[in-house]
C-alpha cells in the first residue's frame, strides 16, 4: 500500500468501541494512546479487533500544537 501520508504510525489495537455509526479505534504506538473516530463499517470492512497490528495515518495540511 502506497500512501502521501508522511506520518503512518505502528501500532497495536488496544480497544474499539463503537457507537450508533462511528467507532473509536484505539492504538498502542509505543506506548502513546492514539484515538481515530472511523465509521462502523469502516470497522467491519478492514476487520479491526483488539490485538490485531494496525497503521495510525495522520494526514493534515496543518498540524497545530499547544502547551501549557
Amino acid at each position: 500500500m502506497k500512501l502521501s501520508a508522511r506520518n503512518v504510525l505502528k501500532g497495536k489495537i488496544v480497544e474499539v468501541t463503537k457507537g450508533t455509526t462511528t467507532a473509536h479505534v484505539k492504538i498502542d504506538v509505543g506506548g502513546t494512546i492514539v484515538t481515530s473516530a472511523i465509521t462502523n463499517a469502516a470497522v467491519d470492512d478492514l476487520k479491526l479487533a483488539v490485538g490485531k497490528d494496525a497503521y495510525a495515518v495522520v494526514k493534515a495540511s496543518d498540524v497545530m500544537i499547544g502547551i501549557d
